[in-house]
């Protein structure tokens, strides 16, 4: 089955390619992995601040992944593949489309305005040299125009 891959946090841009990539799905037959990363602690002496510290993050990570899972079913009917992981995001981006070859497309959000992230940046330079294609969905879209577009 096609798997669209979407990065997801609790931004707008997000949502807005979680939008997209479930409408693909639909049309395609596929189906929709989120990709939800934590991000990479720094180092704090004390154990039980650090592991605290963690836990937040993981807990939120969580909660965004339960929304838009939850967003995705409601909308499209579709249940989404889950992953959540915590590291270097474009090392781990690169390792989840290496491990299932079901991936057809590789879904980012792209900010309304201002520089692009850090996904986008890396993801858009490098695309021509993945085995997917990197749908860049703006910002700015509303659902009318993603539905139009998908």
């Amino acid at each position: 089955m096609r798997m669209y891959l979407v990065v997801i946090d609790d931004s707008p841009e997000a949502e807005a390619a979680l939008r997209f990539a479930a409408r693909r799905a639909v049309k395609t037959g596929g189906g929709v992995e989120i990709l939800a990363m934590l991000p990479e602690q720094e180092f704090i002496a004390f154990g039980g601040v650090q592991a605290t510290i963690e836990e937040e993050a993981r807990l939120h990570a969580e909660g965004v992944v339960a929304k838009a899972a939850g967003t995705l079913i409601e909308e499209s009917g579709l249940r989404p593949s889950i992953t959540v992981r915590q590291g270097d995001s474009v090392k781990i981006v690169h390792e989840v489309i290496d491990a299932n070859p079901q991936i057809a497309a590789l879904v980012l959000g792209v900010a309304a305005s201002g520089a692009p992230g850090p996904l986008v940046a890396h993801f858009a330079a490098e695309a021509g040299a993945l085995r997917v294609p990197v749908m860049l969905v703006p910002g700015r879209l509303d659902r009318e125009a993603i539905d139009r577009l998908s």
